[in-house]
This record gives structure tokens, C-alpha cells and sequence, in this order.
């Protein structure tokens, strides 16, 4: 077999560990493997070159912090190949460049855009263990620039080479065990994972689970690769990443492929939703509890921001299950009533004549602009959006039926990619649980912008201006609730970004906010998303309604909702987050087995690399 092994920087932050990791490369080399070895910079090697950087300069060139961040990981590759080298096994260590990773030239952050391996496969056949830098390549062979990848990086490096050079699987060593079902930090009793999806794992990678980076999953779920989740400390066999084997993929512009894969056009749905219900805890629970009793299975869900002590939920339904969905809304909506003093009482509106048309891709993560391009593609035609709801790998929108062929044809030319109309998704075995993993995220922000004219094209305006200035967007909620203003129909829309963007994204939605005649902007930074994830969620009824149920218990309040087929994501307060979790990933009886030991050497949070 050919196997690609990737050791991060605690893996080798020891004489000792080096030591231990040039042992465990020769036992697989003694089973009659060819073994390419990839290796992060040395424990918190990386952290005291940053350290550096800013004892000289208050704001260093992203490119000389490349030259001086790249230097890590040569000192590890060295020293690993010099342990194999003592213990009688040739090898040869490798810079990114010496290996021929090509990356956009774009420092700090860049992509790969090819690897050219004959060097690797070469020294081989000749029976050497290739050890190769992680984290860096050079962005072209006139200007032999050094660039690194950013965080992630040497994951990144090791699923990429192991496409390049065709191995039969690349193994990534890290801390623990392997994938857990959630943060053992946040709760000691998380469990490993014996297996996952790509997809599972894509979901739970961007939403801040660090075993794996989002970018290395991408690449193994485009090309196919089998990947395997290990600790460098024990022999346990780790987590299986199992990705289903794709479509044949050129190798060139390898990061930087079609950020979409395909547009999907699903015709079997109808829309329910129910205005001005309670904004507190429990309101979700109950009307979902009585949906899951009636075995409706509901697709899309969001919950828009609040209006003073009351929101509205929006859902889509298959057709043949509107009457029963309509019937539950409509029978609990005078329960859900906000005051019994207010004349302002819950509303159930019912919409049969939609569909839902999405973008799908696992190269849409980290990728600001393409939901942008959606909406702009979609305003263009013409067609108005009247749900939004996103994921990870994403994009869906809930608009008028009598505009579905018009939205793919639009949208498939737009992507350059092909469309499919009522594609079913696969049904995992029944015997998987539903959900597999509970993810918490602290770092997000929520944005909201009240009274957007209601047309075509409003929010392609929002996101293209985000997108612009480099900033990600995550979850993306429209509210149902319509008002008019001076004779125009409005609605609110919030999202979610990175804290750090929060600031930024203010300040650029004030300015059109002033210059286009929309309302308040409104940014709240102490927020938590939590997340459930499950392949096997898909037509199972009643997995939202016991997320939810589990966050009542608590009396946790849920801000927002967004969903995907196998992933469901509620924003709390931050003072609530990791009590979420606890609870929901109880609740789910995902805390089966011994607790994981985690090494007391696992760091809190990851490196560049």
C-alpha cells in the first residue's frame, strides 16, 4: 500500500515524540508500505516565530511572516528524517517546494493549485520515506515565492499530496483518539467515532471541531481519498472518514476547483409558517413535537430574529404532508399566542405553489461571495427570494414554482455546474443514529437588518458588499414576517460572521443602510451557535423537535434556526452554549461508553499549522 501519514506539531514537539513517530513510520514501512511522512513545525514552534515577528514589527509583510513561519516545519522534516536515518531506514525530507505543491500566490492564505509528484514517487522506488514539510508550497516555478496555507495547513498539505500521488489512504495523527461527538472539554463523557462521513465531517470540521481541517475534508471528499483519524500515542485504529468515490477530478487547480457542485431543484415542497408566536423557550419544542407525532418529516426550518416578545418559524414540507403540517400549525397556534390580553395573535400562513432550488459544494466553505452569486444570478431573473436558509457546504432558497425552471436554468449557468430536479439524498442505515455529532461555536456574531424592500435583488446588494471585503458569511435567516413601509413591502434579514468581521460588516451595512433606505442595522456579539449533525437525520421525523426539546429543559432560548438535510444549527445566548451542548448531546444518547482521556499535552487551541 501507499500511504501518506501526517503528524501534527505535538505529534513531533519532542526529541522524544520525533523519536516515537520515526518508530511507528518504520512498523508501517516493515508491512510492506510505501510511506510519505507530512509534519507541522514543532509543538508551539509556530507561536514563538509569530511572537518574534511582533517583537520587530507592530505589522510585518504577510510575505516575509511566509519566509519566517515556513523555517518550522524544515526543522521538523530534518530531524524526523535524521531519526529514521539512525534507526537504518533511508529517507529524505522535502520542502513544499522541492515537492512541487503550487499554490495561488497569495501569502498567509494561499490554495494549492497542483502538485507535480514525480520527485516523491521517484525517491519511493527507490525505497526512501519521503518526509515533506507541511503548510507551504511556492507559487510558481519563476518566482519560487514561498507561500503558506494558513490554518489547517498541513492537514491540507497531506490529503492533497496523497490525490496527487494516488496513495490508498493518508492518516492524520493528532491528539486523541479520533473524531468524538463533541468537544470532550465541554463534555468529558464525548465518545469516539468508529466512522464518519465526509459530509458529517465537513459539517463538524467548519463548525470548529479542530481534529480535522474543513479544507483537508474538502479535497478527500472531491477526490475519493480514505481518510483515517489517529492519536500518535496509542494503537487504537482511530475514526474512518469514508468519502464515496467521486467523479474523476483533473489534479490542476486542485483547491480551486468549481466552488459548486451542482444545483439541486426540488419541486415536492410547500411552506408553513407561523407569525408573531412567543420568543421563549420552548415554543420551538412544541410545535415540532406535535409535527414529529404526526410522522411528518419537515425540511427546511429558520427562525428569524425577534420583534419584541415574539418571532416567527417557517417550514417546508413534501406536498402530501402539507394538510397534516397545516392542521398541527393551526391547532396550536392559539396556544403559541403571545398574551392572551394581545389582539395581535399567532398566524398561520400556508404557501403550496414553491419550490426549493440550492447551491451544493463542498468548496463553499471559506469562500465569501458565493451565496452572493446566488442571489445576484436569481435578482437578475428576476425571482424573489421568500426563504433563505444555509449550511457549511449549502445555499437553499424557497421561491414562487411557476420560477423553478427559470432559477435552475439561471443558476446552472451561473456555477458553470449541472442541475438535478428531485434528486433523492441517500438514507443511511437506519441502524446509524440519527445524529452523530453536537458542535458548539463561540465565535460568531449575529447581524440583523430590519425592513429590506421586498424585491428582487436586495440581498445579492448585502452579501456581494460582504463578500467584497473578504468576509465569510454563515448562517443566512429571512424573516416571513412582511411590513410595509411608505407604500414599499419589507423584511428583515440576519446572518451570522466571524466576530472578528463583526465590526467591519457593521460598519459597510450602516453605509448602505443610510444610502438605500433600510432600517436599523443590529449586531450582537454574545452569541453561541450550537449544532447537531447526522447523515441519518435525513426523513426521520421528530430529530428537530428533540434538539429543541432538549434546549427548553434547560429553559435556553433559540435567537435563530437554520437547517440543512443533515445538519441543524440554533443560535443561544453565549451563557448558554456549552450547557447546550451537554444537554442536546445527552439527549441524543450520544454519551455511550467510557469517557476519552485527552494527553495533557493537547493544546487548547490549534497552530497556524
Amino acid at each position: 500500500m501507499l500511504i501518506v501519514q501526517k503528524y501534527g506539531g505535538t505529534s513531533v514537539g519532542s526529541v522524544e515524540r520525533i523519536s516515537s513517530v520515526a518508530q511507528r513510520v518504520i512498523r508501517t514501512r516493515q508491512q510492506n508500505n510505501q510511506v510519505v511522512v507530512v509534519v507541522s513545525a514543532m509543538g508551539k514552534t509556530t507561536d514563538t516565530l509569530v511572537n518574534l515577528a511582533k517583537e520587530i514589527s507592530a505589522n510585518p509583510s504577510r510575505r516575509e511572516m511566509d519566509m519566517l513561519l515556513a523555517t518550522g516545519e524544515q526543522v521538523s522534516i530534518a530531524l524526523v528524517s535524521m531519526a529514521l536515518e539512525a534507526l537504518g531506514q533511508p529517507a529524505i525530507s522535502l520542502t513544499g517546494g522541492q515537492v512541487g505543491i503550487y499554490t495561488e500566490a497569495e501569502h498567509s492564505r494561499a490554495r494549492i493549485l497542483e502538485i507535480h509528484p514525480h520527485r516523491i514517487l521517484r525517491h519511493l522506488e527507490e525505497g526512501k520515506v519521503v518526509v515533506i514539510a507541511g503548510f507551504q508550497g511556492i507559487s510558481s516555478r519563476d518566482e519560487l515565492e514561498i507561500t503558506t496555507l494558513g490554518r489547517g495547513g498541513s492537514d491540507t498539505s497531506a490529503v492533497a499530496i496523497a490525490a496527487a500521488i494516488a496513495a490508498d489512504i493518508c492518516e492524520i495523527y493528532t491528539d486523541v483518539q479520533g473524531i468524538l461527538t463533541t468537544d470532550p472539554r465541554v463534555v468529558p463523557e464525548a465518545q469516539l467515532m468508529r466512522e464518519i462521513t465526509s459530509d458529517e465531517m465537513l459539517e463538524l470540521a467548519s463548525l470548529g471541531a479542530k481534529v480535522l481541517h474543513p479544507r483537508a475534508v474538502e479535497i478527500a471528499r472531491n477526490y475519493g481519498i480514505p481518510l483515517v483519524v489517529r492519536s500518535s500515542w496509542t494503537e487504537h485504529p482511530g475514526t474512518k472518514v469514508i468519502s464515496i468515490q467521486p467523479t474523476s477530478r483533473p489534479l490542476v487547480g486542485l483547491e480551486i476547483n468549481s466552488s459548486v457542485d451542482a444545483v439541486e431543484l426540488d419541486t415536492n415542497q410547500a411552506k408553513v409558517a407561523l407569525l408573531r408566536i412567543p420568543d421563549r423557550p420552548g415554543v420551538a419544542a412544541k410545535l415540532f413535537k406535535e409535527i414529529a407525532h404526526q410522522q411528518v418529516n419537515v425540511d427546511l426550518i429558520i427562525q428569524s430574529i425577534h420583534e419584541g416578545n415574539t418571532n416567527d418559524i417557517a417550514f417546508t414540507v413534501t406536498e402530501e404532508s402539507l394538510k397534516q403540517a397545516q392542521a398541527v400549525a393551526v391547532a396550536i397556534s392559539p396556544v403559541l399566542r403571545s398574551d392572551p390580553s394581545n389582539l395581535e395573535q399567532a398566524e398561520v400562513i400556508v404557501e403550496e405553489e414553491v419550490v426549493k432550488i440550492s447551491i451544493a459544494g463542498a468548496g463553499m466553505i471559506g469562500r465569501p461571495g458565493i451565496a452572493a452569486g446566488m442571489f445576484q444570478a436569481l435578482a437578475e431573473a428576476g425571482i424573489n427570494i421568500e426563504m433563505i436558509s444555509t449550511s457549511e457546504v449549502k445555499v437553499s432558497c424557497v421561491i414562487e414554482s411557476k420560477k423553478a425552471q427559470l432559477a435552475l436554468d439561471v443558476l446552472c449557468k451561473a456555477f458553470a455546474v449541472e442541475g438535478k430536479i428531485n434528486s433523492t439524498p441517500a438514507i443511511i442505515n437506519r441502524e446509524t443514529p440519527p445524529v452523530r455529532g453536537v458542535a458548539l461555536d463561540n465565535n460568531q456574531a449575529k447581524v440583523a437588518i430590519r425592513n429590506i424592500p421586498d424585491r428582487p435583488g436586495m440581498s445579492a446588494q448585502i452579501f456581494a458588499i460582504l463578500a467584497k471585503e473578504k468576509i465569510s458569511v454563515d448562517m443566512i435567516i429571512q424573516s416571513q414576517r412582511c411590513r410595509v413601509i411608505q407604500g414599499e413591502v419589507t423584511r428583515d434579514i440576519a446572518f451570522t460572521v466571524a466576530q472578528a468581521d463583526a465590526h467591519s460588516a457593521l460598519n459597510l451595512l450602516e453605509e448602505l443602510a443610510e444610502k438605500e433606505g433600510f432600517g436599523e442595522v443590529i449586531v450582537d456579539s454574545d452569541i453561541a451557535k450550537v449544532s447537531i449533525v447526522g447523515a441519518a437525520m435525513v426523513g426521520q421525523a421528530g430529530v428537530a423537535a428533540e434538539f429543541f426539546r432538549a434546549l427548553a429543559l434547560e429553559n435556553i432560548n433559540i435567537q435563530m434556526i437554520a437547517t440543512s438535510e443533515i445538519k441543524i444549527s440554533c443560535v443561544v445566548a453565549r451563557t448558554d452554549g456549552e450547557r447546550a451542548v451537554a444537554k442536546v448531546h445527552q439527549a441524543f444518547n450520544l454519551a455511550r461508553g467510557e469517557a476519552i482521556a485527552i494527553p495533557s499535552s493537547t493544546p487548547q487551541y490549534p497552530s497556524l499549522s
